[in-house]
């Protein structure tokens, strides 16, 4: 299953995966960390037309509506709720 169409200002958006190493390249594990509030645009609806797919934005820790589908997870947020666009 898909996403056909978001609607009005809503976005679509999907959790960035936060790698951290040690200076020697180790990857820590993640599992118990606080989830980033950094996430990347899947989509935006023709009201957020300023996103676009791949951006990179900060949300607000409790906001939107989180979905799984096809065992990938989504956040669902308004244009609002979006504090900023960021950089890799």
């Amino acid at each position: 299953m898909t996403f056909k169409r978001i609607m009005a200002d809503n976005v679509l958006l999907k959790q960035k995966e936060a790698k951290e190493t040690t200076a020697s390249g180790i990857i820590l594990a993640t599992t118990n960390k606080e989830k980033p509030a950094i996430y990347e645009v899947v989509a935006a609806g023709p009201d957020a037309s300023e996103l676009k797919s791949g951006d990179l934005v900060v949300v607000g820790k409790f906001t939107g509506t989180d979905i799984t589908l096809d065992k990938v997870d989504y956040k669902f947020v308004k244009l609002e709720d979006i504090l900023a666009v960021v950089g890799e």
